[in-house]
């Protein structure tokens, strides 16, 4: 059974930074690109930041270049998102998907065979 858990979701004010986790369960991680995606209220979910099987290759959504950072450790079956500099319109909730990386990487499409459950992320101004 595959299973993608998110943690590390919380509240913090503008500015502030967070680290979200993503540990992967009954799928060979290294065969899979991943992907951070979000869902604000009242809207649709949107991919955020995309990286390639062995991390060598990263894309970012234009509203979070240079502030968030995705990486993985496939050893520990483990993606992550460091979030820096945040912003209240980075309030939501924030998913992990797995997907074969062709026609799916980077394209910022919602549509992945993998989920987590997602982890809230709250930025006050």
């Amino acid at each position: 059974q595959v299973q993608l858990v998110e943690s590390g979701g919380g509240s913090v004010q503008a500015g502030g930074s967070l680290r979200l986790s993503c540990a992967v369960s009954g799928l060979t991680v290294s065969r899979y690109c991943m992907g951070w995606f979000r869902q604000a209220p009242g809207k649709e979910r949107e991919g955020v930041a995309y990286i390639s099987t062995r991390g060598i290759s990263t894309c970012y959504a234009d509203s979070v270049k240079g502030r968030f950072t995705v990486s993985r450790d496939n050893d520990k079956n483990t993606l992550y998102l460091q979030m820096n500099t945040l912003k209240p319109e980075d309030t939501g909730m924030y998913y992990c998907a797995a997907s074969s990386c062709a026609r799916w990487y980077c394209t910022y499409a919602d549509a992945a065979p993998y989920w987590g459950q997602g982890t809230q992320v709250t930025v006050s101004s």
